[in-house]
């Protein structure tokens, strides 16, 4: 008896491995395949940034530019010191709420938090930082648009926004705005950068589900 379980059990871990597995090479194939887009003008332009913590990636943009803004969404009185509003660039993610809110680290990364997430949830923010520009930081890749790309990234940001009430963010400077979509192993945080990139017609993988997946392409 006590064989038969385990056997069981081996059976299971395997399956569970050969899955995790298969996710892993499935989205490493899917970033490396081209979605189009033609790549951004080096010099000229709106210069955007994207940047990744190692385990959500974000897209850095100046709060006004070509037109557009996202005053009448994101407002001083949003985060915990509205002094941080003064700055002039904000950083925008995507994300589950539970994983977002509770995963600001690797450290905070927990089992269960990581399974509940890749079976799907409904309940999804966006995560908004003001910051003064992040030029020459680590895990920060420049990028830079034309007015018509930045036009069309920005608008497709500001399309993820849904109503609601936000609430503060891990310090000072930083919000949680309801969000629109659905978070699931297919549809990551790093998902959503790589989707807002191709919309913007920037070079891209198809399906971008991990940070290399993204800032390989920049």
């Amino acid at each position: 008896m006590r064989r038969k379980w385990l056997r069981r059990i081996a059976g299971m871990l395997g399956a569970v491995a050969l899955v995790v597995l298969t996710y892993l090479f499935a989205g490493l194939v899917g970033g490396a395949i081209p979605a189009g887009g033609q790549a951004p003008s080096a010099t000229g332009g709106i210069r955007i940034y994207v940047e990744d913590n190692g385990i959500h990636t974000g897209i850095v943009l100046p709060k006004h530019a070509a037109g557009m803004a996202f005053d009448d969404l994101v407002r001083a009185q949003d985060i915990a010191d509205p002094r941080h509003a003064g700055h002039g660039w904000l950083s925008i993610g995507w994300g589950d709420r539970a994983f977002y809110v509770g995963t600001p680290t690797w450290g905070d990364v927990k089992p269960a938090t990581i399974a509940a997430a890749a079976i799907g949830s409904d309940a999804v923010v966006l995560h908004v930082g003001h910051l003064p520009e992040p030029a020459g930081e680590p895990g920060v890749y420049p990028v830079m648009l034309s007015p018509d790309q930045y036009r069309r990234l920005v608008t497709a940001i500001r399309a993820s926004f849904a109503q609601g009430t936000p609430v503060h963010g891990y310090g000072a400077s930083d919000a949680f705005y309801v969000a629109r979509g659905r978070y699931s192993a297919v549809e990551t945080c790093n998902s959503w950068t790589g989707r807002m990139l191709r919309i913007a017609g920037v070079p891209m993988g198809r399906w971008t589900p991990f940070p290399v997946t993204v800032t390989s392409w920049l």
